[in-house]
């Protein structure tokens, strides 16, 4: 996809150099395009009011589209969708999302499908990520896996910051490509940044950059399967023996899937749990993703798995 051109399901932002007209009044032919691509942003402030999470303050702009949130059980969490309706972003889309949650709000994020990348001969496509935890506030966002199309070109960074006894339960998961047309590890690019940042100072980062064309950015041992995700569970006060038993039952689980996930767990720097995935399936990696959060939500909270929504 060029410059001058822009082909996506949703509207387009497009912004264009003063355009010479023709004495007939019909636009020449001769039209240059400074740059392509969507600008779009959310912004989302939870609070905690009267025994549930509620959005306090919202705000969106194309493609982001906003949907009011659903409460699946009795701990008054919000959950909510990531709607883009566009189907997915071109190169010079830059999208972002501003999320804050109050003291003691409970928050969870996912979105009804993958998040499609498609083809660009240039322009990179953004997705820029700003989280903010209050005290005691927790956040499980659970987005559906990137899939970066042959010849696309993928920006993202999720940056959180989290307040005292607050907690992130952060799920990051990206496909080979489209595995049904043959486009394993045939995008152009993508790069991913993942930085969370207690009260204390201490921080998680994750950061690649993958370039399957060149020996600098090769996928090493990652070809040979299809998904590669990341799980991570920070708080700064749950107590060390939690982690622990934590980190031991998520490393069965992921010995009982030897064959069909490659994984490992660890404590990182900062207080909590680190989890590396490989998966052959996209039912292997959900698969994967159910029996993780149930381990999370049972050892953190006492909390039952969710029965999922999407629509």
């Amino acid at each position: 996809m060029g410059r001058a051109t822009h082909s996506t399901a949703g509207p387009a932002r497009v912004i264009v150099s003063p355009v010479p007209v023709s004495p007939k009044g019909k636009n020449s032919p001769d039209i240059l395009t400074e740059s392509v691509g969507r600008i779009g942003a959310l912004r989302l402030e939870y609070a905690w009011r009267n025994g549930r999470t509620i959005i306090a303050r919202s705000h969106c702009t194309t493609p982001w589209h906003l949907l009011p949130p659903i409460y699946l059980d009795d701990t008054g969490a919000a959950y909510t969708l990531l709607v883009n309706p566009s189907g997915g972003l071109v190169g010079g889309d830059r999208l972002s999302i501003d999320m804050r949650l109050g003291g003691e709000a409970h928050v969870l994020i996912s979105a009804p499908s993958a998040n499609r990348v498609y083809r660009s001969q240039g322009e990179v496509s953004i997705q820029d990520i700003k989280i903010t935890l209050g005290a005691g506030a927790v956040l499980e966002w659970l987005p559906e896996h990137t899939i970066p199309f042959a010849g696309s070109r993928f920006r993202q960074t999720i940056h959180a910051t989290l307040e005292p006894g607050a907690t992130i339960l952060l799920w990051d998961a990206v496909a080979s490509g489209r595995i049904a047309r043959n486009e394993r590890w045939a995008f152009a690019s993508l790069e991913n940044e993942i930085r969370i940042t207690t009260a204390a100072g201490q921080s998680l980062v994750e950061r690649y950059a993958l370039d399957p064309a060149t020996d600098l950015g090769s996928i090493g041992l990652a070809a040979e399967w299809d998904y590669v995700a990341s799980l991570y569970v920070i708080n700064d006060t749950v107590a060390p023996e939690v982690w622990s038993r934590l980190e031991a039952r998520i490393g069965l689980l992921l010995d009982e899937r030897a064959g069909s996930l490659l994984g490992g767990v660890s404590q990182p720097a900062a207080p909590g749990v680190a989890v590396k995935i490989l998966a052959r399936t996209a039912p292997d990696l959900a698969g994967a993703l159910d029996a993780l959060w149930a381990a999370v939500r049972a050892e953190l909270w006492n909390l039952p798995p969710v029965a999922w929504r999407k629509y």
